[in-house]
């Protein structure tokens, strides 16, 4: 998937083009450095599951980017743990 540019506000409607290149809509929920990497965190916006997509952030140059999805379990975890610590105070996760 990819976008242009990261919003800078919460609550802003990101819309990405999958690989088959239909427009999916996400809301934009925060991003979060792992490892000298950066992470995105979505919410479909369409949809009424509460999942939360994670994606890397891989820069094309200074006003590109794609987002390739996380396929390490282990990874996942690590970065939707920095993600939950981030909002207990704010959030209920269901695990």
């Amino acid at each position: 998937m990819d976008n242009k540019n990261i919003p800078e506000e919460k609550n802003t409607i990101l819309t990405l083009n999958d690989e088959y290149g239909n427009e999916i809509d996400f809301e934009y929920l925060d991003v979060i450095e792992h490892e000298g990497k950066e992470y995105i965190f979505l919410l479909p916006a369409e949809s009424e599951s509460a999942e939360i997509v994670i994606m890397e952030i891989e820069p094309v140059d200074e006003e590109n980017e794609n987002y390739i999805p996380v396929e390490d379990e282990d990874l996942l975890q690590a970065v939707y743990g920095l993600f939950k610590e981030k909002y207990k105070d704010i959030l209920t996760f269901e695990d």
